[in-house]
């Protein structure tokens, strides 16, 4: 390694985390501060629309079951128009997957959501869609996909930069798992937020969200007691995440759940 090497090593790295830590916005809906490098919101919506095409062709296409579709649509809608959702200016759009197998759902940046027959057919209550719907309406709020967008740009210039620095291919992908290590942590966050999103969305829209817990225990089953591969380690375990909404509704509800929800 010589001193030109280092120093542009330095410049580099630098310059990633001045992009990275430089520019940031405050969330209308969440209040929190976030680096999002920048992207705006029209940004995530042409990503999201671009990308969804693909992403249902990838697991087998939009379901044929005409009532399917209708009742994800329609409960989806309902979670947004009647939420704080309704302010954040995403054009939302459900999906209905035919996926028979994978117990799956998730959102793409800019309103894009997806849920498979599979997830779909293990539900009881519309209040349980409305949960699975309103998490995953919550990712997009809280911009958790323009996040990670940043952050693995900011793992990416740093871990070239070490790799310039070092002049070793193996110090390289060590940098690449501490990055890794990193995205990991934020994910766990991402969903413990848009599980407490996905609270306040679906209650706004008068469904019960104590219905967010019977969730967590169908996935749980779904998973024989172990995490599926689309539940990536990137999830907290179900028996985690129902004691972290058990604590958002006490916060939430002191007095108490309010009667007349949608179960």
């Amino acid at each position: 390694m010589n001193k030109i090497q280092l120093v542009i090593a330095l410049i580099v790295a630098a310059f990633s985390l001045f992009s990275y830590f430089g520019s940031s916005s405050v969330n209308q809906i969440t209040g929190e501060k976030q680096h999002i490098g920048g992207m705006s919101q029209k940004q995530e919506v042409a990503m999201g629309l671009q990308s969804a095409p693909q992403m249902a062709q990838q697991m087998g296409g939009l379901s044929q079951d005409a009532r399917a579709r209708e009742l994800v649509s329609q409960v989806g809608a309902k979670v947004v128009a009647q939420s704080v959702a309704a302010k954040s200016g995403y054009p939302f759009k459900f999906h209905t997957l035919a996926d028979p197998r994978t117990v799956n759902a998730f959102a793409l940046p800019g309103g894009q959501i997806f849920i498979t027959m599979s997830l779909l057919s293990k539900l009881e209550t519309e209040g349980q869609l409305a949960g699975v719907l309103g998490h995953e309406v919550g990712h997009v709020l809280a911009r958790h996909s323009a996040e990670h967008i940043a952050k693995d740009q900011l793992t990416q210039g740093l871990t070239g930069a070490f790799a310039m620095g070092s002049g070793s291919m193996n110090a390289a992908q060590i940098g690449q798992m501490v990055g890794q290590m990193t995205m990991l942590k934020y994910g766990r966050d991402d969903e413990l937020e848009a599980d407490g999103l996905g609270l306040r969305l679906m209650s706004e829209a008068g469904y019960d969200p104590r219905a967010m817990i019977r969730v967590m225990q169908i996935l749980e089953k779904a998973s024989g007691g172990s995490r599926n591969p689309e539940f990536q380690s990137s999830h907290p375990s179900p028996p985690h995440r129902i004691e972290e909404i058990n604590a958002k509704l006490k916060k939430a509800f002191p007095n108490g759940i309010p009667a007349g929800l949608t179960p």
